[in-house]
């Protein structure tokens, strides 16, 4: 997105990158949440391909085939599956991006109440897959129905409890203060090397802070300017209500590492206070 400055205004002078990659390395925290979760799908034997293959007169060796063991669009399952997908909304809502795979950045502050949030749906996740284990059997039986010769006892744990988790820590992204005493020098290569992470890691914020509300600001012109049903223009709650909430979180997680998106993200929260579909 380019904020082009208005005629006879000098564009504001960008904020010093590395200014906020202090501020984001001294007042946040890494966070990595991990899942334990069943495989639903299993690759076919090399005779039961062999047997697939053979009424398109195809090599085994060229075809790729899986059977699916459990039917998740059975309600309980996708219980399940849904208490994992709050989790990672709830996850990235909270935090920003962190050039490291699978480790976002919390505000310090968020600690607490991250934890607290992640123990209630882990809490959910549980109850829910013990219900999904109640019915373990009947999906079984529906699995041997729909499988045929493919299905095997083997295939299926004796109980769902404990296949289905999530996990999360807290990893230091900081050099570890024993390597000061062991090795200076080290010590400076490993803190040079976690500035710079820091200073992608703003990068990854405002990419990820434009590219959203690039998206809602999208959103919001074609329901403007569209025509819905009877030439009505269509412009719900939700289209505000998404904007407010990124109002919020931007104001919540922004390290201030760009002058021109502020005062851009500033003048949209403006323009829609106290506006109604």
């Amino acid at each position: 997105m380019t904020v082009r400055p208005r005629r006879g205004v000098s564009p504001p002078a960008p904020s010093n990158p590395q200014s906020a990659a202090q501020r984001l390395q001294t007042t946040f925290a890494a966070v990595r949440v991990s899942f334990t979760w069943l495989g639903v799908r299993k690759t076919l034997t090399p005779g039961q391909k062999a047997q697939a293959a053979e009424p398109f007169g195809a090599e085994e060796k060229y075809l790729s085939a899986a059977k699916k063991l459990l039917d998740t669009s059975h309600p309980l399952f996708k219980d399940v599956t849904s208490i994992r997908n709050r989790v990672l909304t709830h996850w990235k809502a909270m935090t920003l991006p962190y050039p490291e795979p699978g480790v976002r950045l919390i505000k310090q502050s968020d600690v607490q109440t991250f934890d607290d949030d992640l123990r209630g749906l882990k809490e959910e996740l549980i109850n829910a897959v013990g219900q999904l284990d109640a019915q373990y059997d009947t999906l079984k039986q529906a699995a041997r129905d729909r499988l045929g010769s493919l299905y095997s006892d083997l295939d299926y744990p004796s109980s769902l409890v404990g296949l289905f988790d999530v996990s999360w820590e807290f990893p230091s992204v900081q050099p570890p203060e024993y390597l000061l005493r062991l090795n200076p020098q080290l010590y400076q290569q490993e803190q040079q090397r976690i500035t710079a992470r820091f200073d992608e890691a703003v990068r990854l914020a405002e990419e990820a802070f434009v590219g959203e509300f690039a998206k809602l600001v999208t959103h919001l012109t074609e329901r403007i300017s569209g025509n819905g049903p009877d030439g009505k223009k269509v412009f719900r709650d939700g289209i505000i209500d998404n904007l407010q909430d990124f109002f919020a979180r931007f104001k919540s997680l922004n390290v201030g590492s760009n002058q021109q998106l502020d005062e851009l993200v500033e003048t949209a929260q403006r323009a829609v206070k106290g506006i109604a579909p």
